[in-house]
């Protein structure tokens, strides 16, 4: 247990082992991990525990995509000779439902159950006052190390006309009372297209405007797979857009765009990017670097200051996701506990679009391996050849192996039926530095979408088999039995 009260008198001075700032998925992995060794922790957090990720994140925004997977698995019933018909939405049931996802998972990221593992937990705005404290309401924190966890927030763009009219980012949307009567999503990125689909599904007209194509970091031909259910399930998408101005309507907004046209919407929906919380810390006073992208931090995420570390999406140049996060808050505690080395290794961290299909990416896509000027090949596998794929009618799919020398993995990017599962495969494939080689020999139940690894293994050796030395070698040895 912490030798310090769960909640300090005013003018209180504590000088734990770790102070970590910020209550989401990196910030409660480092508390709770350093807590368990027996060192003395402090958290501080000024919002809603859990952070991002369960209130306003992946937890409602799954939780919702279910919803609304259910709705469209009713209407394409029909394809398994199974009628079901147009679905019934009831909205509020399904508000519920993502309400009653996020209180289900709540108590693990609670402030009672990090009291109950020993963490002094305090609920205010901390900032640094020199290079080794901090100040959290009234109480100066002295920790051997610091941790900052404090996350990203929606960015709000530059949009004249925006500030007079309503509008919703990923942190209120999930309060709609009323499903949207048509809903316009400003940005093309994993949030803009999950929740396009989703609101679709469940009933909402939807307009997606993307400035350049949708989903414009992923492989080109795997983020064209999902353009095309988008437009299929009734999205309209506008990529290749820009919005210019916006101004209210008797029944909700209407978008200016920059060639010339317009879209009226009940709701207006900002989804286009994230900005780092940390302007409000005091970094400069306790002498920690940082520009708009974050707080800059070296391979083993420490800051400018040696007693000071960045996680999470408060890092600049890492991966912005959940379980990047929770993996660097991990991280940091073997130099921060054990004096160990530690290096982030951006590049094997997987991510996941959660549209149906989902599209998964792990490693470097084709387009980043040309543009690294690296010996490579891609073995493209599409799911007409999975047989799983066929047995549940969802053959609209595709998997991309850039392979490097000696077959060993660059980057596995997947798109199709349970593609987000996947992943993972090709992600501790990828970290483990494993090459076709061992996919090739990976047993995998059948019927199921992992198969698809083999399956580019073969089609990469192939070639090998019909070699002359190769099959003279067969046909010398069939000599002797």
């Amino acid at each position: 247990m912490s030798r310090f009260s769960p909640s300090p008198a005013a003018g209180t001075v504590l000088t734990p082992d770790l102070c970590v700032v910020g209550a989401g998925a990196a910030g409660l992995t480092a508390a709770a991990g350093a807590a368990a060794f027996g060192a003395s922790v402090v958290l501080v957090e000024r919002g809603a525990m859990g952070g991002d990720c369960l209130n306003y994140g992946c937890v409602p925004s799954k939780a919702l995509l279910a919803a609304a997977a259910a709705a469209q698995g009713a209407r394409e019933a029909g394809r398994f000779g199974v009628s079901a018909g147009e679905p019934a939405v009831d909205f509020a049931a399904v508000r519920a439902h993502v309400r009653g996802a996020i209180e289900a998972i709540e108590p693990a990221d609670s402030q009672a159950r990090f009291e109950g593992l020993g963490v002094t937990v305090i609920r205010t705005q901390a900032r640094f006052v020199s290079a080794d404290a901090l100040l959290a309401g009234t109480t100066t924190i002295r920790a051997r190390r610091f941790v900052l966890a404090t996350g990203s927030r929606p960015r709000i763009p530059d949009l004249p006309g925006l500030d007079t009219v309503p509008y919703l980012t990923n942190e209120t949307v999930f309060d709609l009372a009323e499903l949207p009567r048509h809903l316009v999503i400003l940005g093309g990125g994993p949030v803009g297209a999950e929740l396009a689909q989703a609101f679709r599904r469940l009933g909402s007209a939807v307009t997606l405007i993307a400035r350049n194509r949708c989903l414009p970091r992923e492989d080109a031909d795997l983020a064209a797979i999902v353009r095309a259910a988008l437009v299929r399930e009734g999205v309209i998408l506008r990529e290749g857009a820009e919005a210019v101005r916006v101004e209210a309507t008797p029944g909700g907004v209407h978008l200016h765009l920059g060639d010339g046209s317009a879209v009226e919407g009940s709701h207006l929906l900002l989804a286009a990017g994230r900005e780092v919380r940390a302007g409000d810390l005091g970094l400069e006073v306790a002498g920690i670097a940082h520009n708009a992208d974050g707080i800059r931090v070296d391979a083993s995420l420490r800051t400018a200051n040696r007693r000071v570390y960045a996680v999470g999406d408060a890092a600049a140049g890492m991966p912005r996701f959940t379980h990047a996060a929770g993996h660097m808050g991990g991280l940091v505690l073997r130099p921060i506990l054990f004096r160990l080395p530690a290096r982030m290794r951006p590049g094997a961290i997987p991510r996941a679009t959660y549209t149906d299909p989902p599209l998964g990416q792990v490693g470097l896509t084709e387009a980043e391996a040309r543009a690294r000027g690296l010996d490579h090949r891609v073995i493209a596998v599409p799911f007409t050849e999975s047989d799983r794929a066929w047995t549940q009618a969802r053959t609209d799919g595709l998997a991309k192996f850039v392979v490097g020398r000696r077959g060993r993995l660059l980057g596995v990017g997947i798109t199709g039926l349970h593609a987000d599962e996947a992943t993972g495969l090709f992600a501790l494939a990828l970290s483990r530095r494993m090459g076709l080689r061992d996919l090739s020999g990976f047993v995998a139940p059948y019927p199921t979408i992992a198969e698809i690894g083999r399956r580019a293994a073969s089609a990469y050796f192939r070639p090998y088999a019909a070699r002359r030395l190769v099959r003279a070698t067969v046909s010398f040895l069939r000599r002797f039995g």
